[in-house]
């Protein structure tokens, strides 16, 4: 399948949803909070998307049963918000989708629940600067394993390891087009990156082995080890210089 590139009116349709998702997921990082069920967060994002005038990407997908993913410590991605209790020192991925005049945008963002160790502080930094590091290197001209290559690479200097079963992805019309973007791989190598590319970049580090499970529930994911696991995203365009962040927040970077 070729990759799409977006015109002008389709990159301004997907700049909308990613204020959205943007919105939803800088006021779910100021409200999560020790002793709150992690249902209250999806009730928050269903409440602000609604309030905004898009909907959730996530919910009803493939059956997926929530508006937002929220995943906890060793849970990497597609944690469905129920009754469990988030704690002090829990590290929580917050993984958001919204679509608006018919396009989308894609982003996640983890935090830390009050005080945690030194270790989780630098899981967090590392997957954070792993997330910049992916989309300096998505520009015009470049190939797309140039992204993957730098993602691996931040993360590995770190001393953390990538996931290599779950990828980015590109996004425009629905939430998973071509191409995918794993966060492992060799520079130079794959498709040629051009203007108006819309890449839905994420990289998910672990403390541990990178190796994967999937839950009973048949959706969330987790470390197969229990290590403690981290996920950033953004949705960007391609350019002839620096990618342009759809998503991105004054307080989400």
């Amino acid at each position: 399948m070729a990759i799409r590139i977006k015109n002008e009116r389709e990159i301004e349709a997907m700049r909308m949803a990613g204020r959205m998702v943007a919105r939803v997921l800088e006021v779910l990082k100021n409200n999560v909070s020790a002793g709150m069920r992690t249902a209250e967060l999806d009730d928050i994002a269903a409440r602000e998307i609604r309030a905004l005038g898009g909907r959730s990407s996530f919910k009803g997908y493939r059956g997926y049963p929530a508006n937002v993913c929220v995943s906890v410590n060793d849970e990497i991605v597609h944690g469905i918000p129920g009754e469990r209790v988030i704690k002090n020192g829990d590290l929580v991925s917050l993984d958001f989708g919204a679509i608006a005049d018919g396009f989308q945008g894609d982003a996640a963002v983890t935090v830390i629940v009050g005080e945690a160790s030194l270790v989780t502080h630098g899981l967090l930094n590392a997957t954070r600067e792993s997330l910049v590091a992916g989309i300096a290197a998505a520009r015009a001209g470049g190939r797309l394993g140039d992204v993957s290559a730098a993602i691996q690479s931040c993360a590995e200097t770190w001393g953390y390891n990538v996931v290599r079963e779950y990828t980015g992805h590109g996004i425009g019309r629905a939430m998973h087009e071509e191409p995918l973007i794993p966060n492992f791989g060799e520079p130079g190598t794959g498709p040629e990156l051009k203007k108006g590319m819309t890449l839905a970049i994420e990289p998910m580090l672990t403390c541990g082995d990178w190796h994967t499970k999937v839950g009973r529930d048949n959706w969330v994911v987790s470390t197969i080890d229990g290590s403690l696991a981290a996920h950033f995203e953004h949705t960007v365009v391609v350019t002839e210089d620096t990618a342009e962040i759809l998503t991105k927040a004054k307080q989400y970077n």
